[in-house]
This record gives C-alpha cells, sequence and structure tokens, in this order.
C-alpha cells in the first residue's frame, strides 16, 4: 500500500489515530461525569430528586389540565360558535372537516381516534362541513377531508386530501403522526406504531 501522510504511514493509520484520539476524548468527558456524580453529597442529591419531583408534578399537572380541557379523546364540535371558543385557548389542535357520506374521512376518522390518544398535549376535533358551513367557508375548505392545524388560535397549516400521507387510501396512522410532526402539531410520538 502507497503512503500517504509520509514515511511508511497508511489510511488506515491515519484513520486510526483519528479514531483513538475520539475515543479518548469521549472516554475524558465520561470520567469528568463520573467524577462530578462522585462528589455529589447528600444535599446535592437531594436537590436533583426535588428538581425530578417537580418536573414530575409539573407534567402531570399539564396532563391533567390538558384531560379536563377535552384532549385525549377526538369529538365532534357540533356547534360553530363552540368551535371558536374551543379552540382560541389551545396551543395545539388538529381539526378533521367531514362529510358523513364520505368514505376518505372515515378513513381519517380512524387514525385521528388513534393519535388522540396518543398525543394528549394536542386538541383533537371533527367538524361536519356541511353543518357548519360559516367556519367551512371562513376557513377555505372546499375538498373533503381536509384536516386543519391550530396553533394558537390561528391555523396554520390545511392538510387536503390524501397528497401529503402519500396520496393513497392506505397509509399507516404512523404516516399521518409523522405529517403531524412534521408541522408541529403535535410534539413527539408516544407509541412505536399502531
Amino acid at each position: 500500500m502507497a503512503a500517504i501522510g509520509g514515511a511508511g504511514t497508511s489510511a488506515a493509520d491515519i484513520i486510526g489515530e483519528a479514531l483513538i484520539k475520539t475515543l479518548e476524548v469521549a472516554e475524558e468527558k465520561l470520567d469528568a461525569e463520573i467524577d462530578k456524580l462522585e462528589r455529589l453529597d447528600e444535599d446535592d442529591l437531594e436537590r436533583m430528586r426535588r428538581r425530578r419531583l417537580d418536573n414530575l408534578k409539573k407534567s402531570a399537572d399539564e396532563r391533567a389540565k390538558w384531560i379536563a380541557a377535552g384532549h385525549g379523546e377526538y369529538r365532534d364540535c357540533p356547534d360553530q360558535k363552540q368551535f371558536f371558543e374551543e379552540l382560541k385557548k389551545e396551543a395545539r389542535a388538529v381539526v378533521h372537516f367531514y362529510r358523513p357520506s364520505t368514505r376518505r374521512c372515515e378513513i381519517v376518522d380512524r387514525h385521528l381516534g388513534l393519535l388522540a390518544k396518543r398525543h394528549i398535549e394536542t386538541k383533537f376535533l371533527r367538524v361536519d362541513a356541511e353543518r357548519s358551513p360559516f367556519v367551512a367557508e371562513r376557513l377555505k375548505i372546499h375538498t373533503l377531508p381536509t384536516v386543519v392545524i391550530v396553533k394558537n388560535g390561528k391555523t396554520e397549516h390545511s392538510i387536503i386530501g390524501f397528497d401529503e400521507l402519500g396520496g393513497r387510501d392506505d397509509f399507516t396512522t404512523d404516516t399521518f403522526e409523522a405529517v403531524l410532526l412534521a408541522h408541529e402539531a403535535v410534539l413527539e410520538a408516544f407509541c412505536a406504531s399502531s
């Protein structure tokens, strides 16, 4: 093999040296973390425990607020006035505009029903477009199904039909979830797959 870096230095030697240096740096960081943890006293541990408990309590309080506000379920919003009332307080919402006789709307319903349970950080609603003409017209809903993503009371994006979901009727719940994640309508995936 021809020398690259000078007399007798091969590419494998250069890569090996770079790898060793990288591992040494990682080892030093790990040793520093271990040293830091070994120096913790009872007060430090108690502060860490209290901080963790406070974070858990805050998380539980937030979950309870979401559930009290109707999160964790996929439900109808039958009243146009109620639609605006419900959404103006929400950080994130996913709203499906549907028609009961449209088969593709049933497909969306099935997926959103599952996602509502996975993502209690987001409110999931459905609105009958024919019974809510004012809302449908105001949000320019012309094609069904249309899923509207609302953030902080404002329409951010509309998923019209199935184009963003692969253009096919047999897309998965995980695909729908990935699209909602991309638009930050949901925060993180809580389940592996459906």
